[in-house]
Parts: structure tokens; C-alpha cells; sequence
């Protein structure tokens, strides 16, 4: 058997890099009833005399990026705008929680058209940097800070992820003119961006690769423990097992030391009601499957 990585998965087909070249591979039957295969899962797989090839076999995966699903990436790049559309401090600590969770070693916040940004948004960036969060500025019209942006890549298997409109396409397009991605332009009357990445797909850049996916404003987090929540908030891990009471939701109970460090002013308050926001919701996400 071969072995390649899975590039791209669309309509039950599935593009693996090999050193031979680009296979388009289908699963095997049995195979396909106990797996599901994304788009930076490592695979063996059977030639077939047309080319082609029958993915057999699914070896163990590093991480796994939730929505959209890519597999084994070492780092993120969480990419924002400055404003049109306005950085969301939620939809931005939902992001953030989304990847560690899903486990990505490096996590680089991305904030484009910097050239909008206020000052009161800058404040607010600075905090987040503060939480050991790489803060990379850009502006993909400007053509600013794209070659630091750049730095950050080689060598690694990279998500960009982020809401619509934000420019991710653009920014790509800025670091590799050869990628030529899909851009659109974001919608004066919703404020909103189109989507115009439609499937992720890992793209070979400098030994290592670069992923562009779809954007998207929901994330669906109910799948999360919530007792496991606040180790996804680094701020808060230092405090584990602290509380007074075990297991502490950190959200009513007396002696609890997140919310004393809240009012101490050890955690930001921002990222503590976003913690509560999440919590909330994946509480009442598992109302709705009793």
C-alpha cells in the first residue's frame, strides 16, 4: 500500500498527495461504515490499474479542527477584521475555544484591515496578547504586515480560520499570488462577507501546507464537557482545582477562585463572560437531547 495525506475531500472523493503526484481515492465499503476521512488525515492506499486508488487504512491523528474539520494541523491562524465586519469579542473567544480544544499546538490571532483600526480596538487586541496569543496586524489593500504574517508559515500545517468577510482569500492571495483564491467583498446592507471558499482544501507552501476554509459566524461547541471548559481559557488553568467545591462550574458556587481572579483582575472580564456565555450554551444544547 501507499501512503499520502489528504488534501481535499469533496463529493466522496478524496485528493491524496503522494510522491508520485495528486490520487483521487474512494474509501473502501466496510472501511467507510466505521471512519470518516477530512481533508490533512495521513492514509495508506491501494492502487488501482485507472490510476486511482481505495483509501484501507486511517493512521492516528495529532489534532482535529471541529468546524470545518481538517485533521493533524500544528497551528492556527484565527483571522479577523478590524471592522467591516466588526470584531465580535464573543465570536472571537469562541474561535479561540474552538482550537484548543481541538488540541492545534500554536494559536496566532490574524487582524486584518488594520489600517480601520480604532483605538479602543487596539486596546482590546493588546489584552488578548497579553494572554500569550501571538497578535499578527495586517492589511491585505495595504499590503502591510504580510511578510511577518508569511514568517509564520513555513514548515507548518496551518489553518486560517475566522469568520465571513474577514478577508482570509485575500490575505493568502497576498502571501502566494499563485494560490489565486476565490475573494468576494463583504455586504453593505448585512455587513456581513459571502462565502467564497467552499471546501477546505490544504495547499503546499514552503514545506509545509496552508489551509483556507469556509467562513462561518456559528460554531456548535455542545459537544464540549463542560467541567472541561475553563482548561480551554489558558488564563484559567492555573486555578484547577483550587475552588472550594469540586467540580466547580465557576459560575454561582461560593470560594471559587476563577471568579475571585475575575475580580482581582487576573482574568479579563470579557473572556470570563464569554466563558459563562459557552457554558450556558452547552447546558442548554444537552436540554434539547433529554
Amino acid at each position: 500500500m501507499q501512503q499520502g495525506r489528504v488534501l481535499k475531500a469533496y463529493n466522496s472523493f478524496f485528493y491524496v498527495s503522494s510522491p508520485e503526484g495528486l490520487v483521487t481515492c474512494q474509501l473502501r465499503g466496510k472501511f467507510k461504515k466505521r471512519q470518516s476521512i477530512f481533508p490533512g488525515d495521513c492514509v495508506a492506499y491501494t492502487d488501482l490499474p485507472d490510476g486511482t486508488g481505495v483509501i484501507e487504512q486511517l493512521f492516528p491523528r495529532k489534532s482535529l479542527m471541529r468546524r470545518p474539520a481538517v485533521a493533524n494541523i500544528d497551528q492556527a491562524v484565527l483571522t479577523f477584521a478590524a471592522a467591516q465586519p466588526d470584531l465580535h469579542p464573543l465570536l472571537l473567544n469562541r474561535f479561540l475555544v474552538l482550537a484548543e480544544w481541538s488540541m492545534i499546538p500554536s494559536i496566532i490571532l490574524c487582524v486584518n484591515k488594520c489600517d480601520l483600526l480604532g483605538v479602543e480596538g487596539r486596546a482590546v487586541l493588546s489584552e488578548y496578547e497579553s494572554l500569550g496569543y501571538p497578535l499578527v496586524r495586517v492589511s491585505a489593500r495595504e499590503k502591510t504586515g504580510i511578510a511577518e504574517l508569511a514568517g509564520h508559515l513555513a514548515h507548518h500545517v496551518t489553518v486560517f480560520a475566522g469568520p465571513s468577510g474577514v478577508g482570509k482569500s485575500s490575505l493568502l492571495n497576498a502571501i502566494d499570488p499563485t494560490l489565486t483564491l476565490t475573494t468576494g467583498h463583504v455586504s453593505k446592507k448585512i455587513k456581513r462577507g459571502r462565502h467564497t471558499t467552499r471546501v477546505a482544501e490544504l495547499l503546499p507552501y514552503q514545506e509545509g501546507y496552508i489551509v483556507d476554509t469556509p467562513g462561518f459566524s456559528a460554531m456548535e461547541l455542545e459537544q464540549i464537557d463542560e467541567t472541561r471548559l475553563a482548561d480551554y481559557f489558558p488564563e484559567m488553568r492555573p486555578y484547577h482545582g483550587q475552588c472550594r467545591f469540586s467540580p466547580c462550574s465557576h459560575s454561582h458556587e461560593p470560594g471559587c477562585k476563577i471568579k475571585e481572579a475575575v475580580q482581582g483582575g487576573a482574568i479579563l472580564p470579557e473572556r470570563y463572560t464569554a466563558y459563562l456565555a459557552i457554558l450556558q450554551e452547552i447546558r442548554e444544547r444537552k436540554k434539547d437531547y433529554v
